[in-house]
C-alpha cells in the first residue's frame, strides 16, 4: 500500500486543487464511514481514450495524465494493423491482432453471411466469436467485471442471436452501459465510482472507460486544432475526476490507460481519386478513406488486377495474400482481395472531391509516427518514474491478466517482456 499512498498524496497535494471546478460536480458518498469501513483490495480500470496521439502530453493541457506518466510507467505504444477503432480495441482486450481476432475493420462483410454488412453498431455475436475479451475470462475465472463503454462490451459473447429476442445464453460484463455520445464525460466517470462505491460482493474488480472527445475532435479539426486542444482539457479534466472519486473512496486502483491509435492532418488536397485510375465498372469499393479495399466485379478481375496493381504515386495496392508481412494483415477472410494502402495523411476516395475540407483520419501503416498511441500505468502494481521503450499493443491484454491474476497468467511470460520493466513485483 506504500506505492497507492504516496499516489494519493500526490495527487491530493498537487492536482486536485487546479481541478476542482470540475470535482466539485463529483457527488459525494452516502457514507464516507461505511465505504471505508472495509480494506479495499486495488481495482483494475482500463482506460482509452480514443484518437490520443502520446505527444499530445508535451501540450501542456493534460496535467492529470502528466502526473499519472510521472509517476508511474508510460511509452507510445504501436497499434495494430490498420490503425482503426474497432480493431484495436478488441486486440487490446484479445492480445490477438485484427487478423487473428476477426474484427479486420470498422466496417466487415463475410462470405458466410451474404448481404450482411458489420458496422460498429453490430452486437450479433457471431461476429465477435473468435477471440474471447477479457471481461469474459475475468467473469469466467469468478473476477467481477464493469464496463463504462468499450467496443464489443455490449456482445454477449458466446451466445446465439436468434430473432429479436435477448440473447440469453452469452458472457458479457456484470455491469455495461451500451454506447452512446449522450452520455458526457461525467456521467461516465461518476458510473464507474457508483459501481466502486457498491459493498465489496457487488463491487467490479476490472473495469473499462471508454472516452471518445479526442478522436471526435481530430476527426473534425485535425491533430492540431483547437477542438483537439479543448478535447484534451475536458478530458484530462474527467481523469482527474476520477482520481478524486478514488482517493476519496479509500480505493487503490492499477490504472491502465492507452490509446487505439494516433491521428494524422488530411485535406482536400490530399486525394487519390480512384476512378482516375480504375474504370468504376471494374470493381466494388468496401472501404476507402486511410485505406481502401475492393472486389473485382464479375469477369473483370484480371482487368482490375492489371491497372490496381500497377504502380502509383503515394499508394501501394496488393491483393490480400500479397499484404507484406510486417503488417500481419490479410489471411482473415472478412478482408477483400484487394488493399490499396495510401502514404501517411492521403485519403483514397471514389472521386475527386468537389469542395475543400481539411480535417485528422487513422487507419494508416501503423509504424508511422502519427499513428503512436497513448500508454500509461499507475497504481501500486508499477513502479514510478518508468519510460518504456515502443512496444505492440498486444501487449496490454498480458498485462492486465496479470495484474486480475487470471489463468495463465505469470511474470515471466514472454509477452509481458516489454512491460516487465514497468511492474513493481519487487516493490
Amino acid at each position: 500500500m506504500q506505492i497507492w499512498a504516496r499516489f494519493a498524496a500526490l495527487w491530493m497535494a498537487g492536482l486536485l486543487s487546479a481541478c476542482a471546478p470540475q470535482l466539485a460536480q463529483a457527488p459525494a458518498p452516502a457514507s464516507s464511514a461505511a465505504i471505508h469501513a472495509d480494506q479495499r483490495a486495488p481495482v483494475t480500470i482500463l482506460v482509452s481514450i480514443d484518437g490520443f496521439h502520446p505527444d499530445y502530453l508535451d501540450r501542456g493541457l493534460t496535467p492529470a495524465l502528466d502526473a499519472l506518466a510521472a509517476t508511474g510507467a508510460s511509452a507510445a505504444m504501436r497499434p495494430s494493423f490498420p490503425t482503426k477503432t474497432f480493431p484495436n480495441h478488441w486486440t487490446l482486450v484479445t492480445g490477438l491482432v485484427p487478423d487473428k481476432h476477426g474484427i479486420t475493420a470498422n466496417k466487415m462483410e463475410d462470405h458466410r453471411r451474404p448481404g450482411e454488412v458489420f458496422t460498429m453498431a453490430t452486437v450479433d455475436p457471431w461476429w465477435w466469436s473468435e477471440a474471447k475479451p477479457l471481461w469474459v475470462e475475468a467473469e469466467q475465472a469468478g473476477v467481477r467485471s464493469a464496463a463504462m463503454f468499450w467496443p464489443g462490451s455490449a456482445v454477449p459473447w458466446g451466445g446465439t442471436m436468434r430473432g429479436w429476442g435477448p440473447v440469453d445464453d452469452g458472457i458479457m460484463a456484470q455491469d455495461w452501459q451500451a454506447f452512446s455520445m449522450q452520455v458526457s464525460n461525467t456521467q461516465r466517470v461518476n458510473s464507474v465510482l457508483d459501481w466502486l462505491r457498491r459493498p465489496a460482493n457487488i463491487r467490479p474488480r476490472f473495469v473499462t472507460l471508454y472516452f471518445d472527445t479526442i478522436d471526435t475532435a481530430g476527426h473534425d479539426g485535425g491533430p492540431e486544432s483547437e477542438e483537439v486542444h479543448a478535447a484534451l482539457r475536458n478530458v484530462d479534466s474527467h481523469i482527474a475526476m476520477l482520481i478524486a472519486g478514488l482517493a476519496d473512496l479509500g480505493q487503490p486502483a492499477n490504472l491502465v490507460i492507452v490509446s487505439d491509435h494516433g491521428m494524422a492532418p488530411t485535406s482536400s488536397e490530399r486525394v487519390i481519386a480512384i476512378e482516375e485510375i480504375v474504370d468504376p465498372s471494374l470493381y466494388r469499393m468496401v472501404e476507402s478513406g486511410a485505406y481502401a479495399t475492393f472486389e473485382a466485379t464479375d469477369g473483370n478481375t484480371a482487368a482490375l488486377e492489371k491497372l490496381l496493381l500497377a504502380a502509383h504515386d503515394r499508394m501501394s495496392c496488393w491483393r490480400k495474400e500479397e499484404i507484406p508481412a510486417r503488417f500481419s494483415y490479410g489471411t482473415h477472410s472478412r478482408i477483400p482481395p484487394y488493399f490499396c494502402l495510401p502514404e501517411t495523411g492521403w485519403t483514397i476516395t471514389a472521386s475527386r472531391p468537389a469542395g475543400e475540407w481539411s480535417g485528422g483520419n487513422h487507419g494508416y501503416d501503423h509504424e508511422a509516427p502519427e499513428m503512436r498511441a497513448l500508454f500509461i500505468a499507475n497504481g501500486p502494481a508499477f513502479r514510478s518514474g518508468v519510460k518504456l521503450e515502443t512496444f505492440d499493443n498486444t501487449a496490454v491484454a498480458p498485462l492486465l491478466r496479470q495484474l486480475l491474476n487470471l489463468p495463465g497468467s505469470a511474470p515471466s511470460q514472454p509477452a509481458l517482456a516489454p512491460l516487465r520493466p514497468a511492474l513493481a513485483m519487487d516493490e
